[in-house]
């Protein structure tokens, strides 16, 4: 393994996905983060089918870096519990997992 992670988080708007991408590029949690917007959830919350149109975020960070990452989304996200999930990056093109790693090491 790598040790580099994408990690899944949805967003309701467009405000709250840029507060915390910037927040966590800016704090070195994440080398990179992509927003992708048009999705559609649909899920069920205490109890009731939802449906809510909403952003992914894209996360390229470090497994090292994951419990800060964790605690900072959960500081900003608007959600009260927001999704985040964890792909872990078997493999990569050397050079970029290496970025990664570089980015989101302490300074």
């Amino acid at each position: 393994m790598s040790g580099i992670e994408l990690i899944l988080c949805a967003c309701p708007d467009v405000t709250s996905a840029q507060t915390i991408a910037d927040t966590l590029v800016e704090r070195r949690l994440a080398a990179c983060v992509t927003i992708l917007p048009g999705a559609t959830s649909v899920y069920r919350w205490q109890g009731k089918r939802e449906q809510s149109q909403e952003l992914i975020l894209l996360i390229k960070s470090t497994a090292a870096a994951y419990d800060k990452l964790e605690q900072a989304v959960l500081e900003i996200h608007p959600y009260e519990l927001p999704e985040l999930v964890v792909v872990p990056i078997e493999h990569g093109l050397g050079g970029y997992l290496g970025w990664v790693r570089e980015e989101t090491s302490p300074s």
